[in-house]
């Protein structure tokens, strides 16, 4: 048994919260046994300054990996932006063996297992969201979150217990929480539709990291 004042962060590997992401995992580890097929943890270091929250693994991602944003087109994007602004090095292969590290970031996501379709309901957002509360009060020395599309963005704002209408979600909008001394930046989603679809261009989603940067390096 955990010791009570323990922070739990990530789900455990046969999680059970969910039953249709439950069913889901079953099927994948059917499909695919050679996947990680269970909750995808938190990666990066616990002091880092920066959390970026993302919406949920993919099937042939971090499912697959077990790192978020690792086996899918959106963590080339996202781990070359950390890249440039210092906040990784350059040795990300999209394989949890390649030798990615982190500098004073995490990456995380709101819901931990792979939802069908890439598509999480509500239940099951609100369910894993402990974690996410966890993952934040962890990081004393956390100064920003990036939340990549507005699932995250939402859930993040009830894991700070604040509330929508005070923080509305928007590309590249910069909201302050002086209670808990952080700021929330938002971003598009760095998915390959958004991308394609030119809704999200690298340049737009580097401009987000580069105030991050900043922020960061103010306190």
């Amino acid at each position: 048994m955990p010791n009570a004042k323990q922070i739990i962060t990530d789900p455990p590997a046969d999680c059970s919260l969910c039953e249709r992401l439950v069913a889901y995992r079953r099927d994948n580890e059917a499909a695919y046994p050679e996947y990680f097929n269970a909750p995808a943890p938190s990666f990066g270091p616990a002091k880092a300054a920066l959390l970026i929250v993302g919406l949920a693994p993919g099937v042939h991602g971090a499912n697959r990996t077990g790192r978020p944003f690792t086996g899918d087109y959106a963590g080339d994007l996202l781990y070359a932006t950390l890249n440039k602004y210092g906040f990784a090095n350059d040795r990300f292969r999209a394989d949890p063996k390649d030798g990615l590290k982190l500098f004073g970031a995490m990456v995380t996501n709101a819901v931990r297992c792979v939802p069908p379709q890439n598509k999480p309901v509500g239940a099951e957002i609100r369910a894993c969201r402990p974690f996410l509360i966890n993952q934040i009060d962890a990081l004393k020395q956390l100064k920003a979150i990036v939340c990549l599309g507005r699932i995250a963005h939402d859930s993040t704002l009830a894991a700070l217990g604040l509330k929508a209408k005070d923080a509305p979600f928007g590309h590249g909008a910069v909201h302050p929480v002086p209670s808990r001394k952080i700021t929330l930046f938002d971003s598009y989603h760095c998915s390959r539709y958004n991308t394609n679809t030119r809704r999200l261009t690298p340049e737009m989603f580097e401009s987000v990291f580069a105030s991050v940067r900043d922020a960061v390096d103010k306190g």
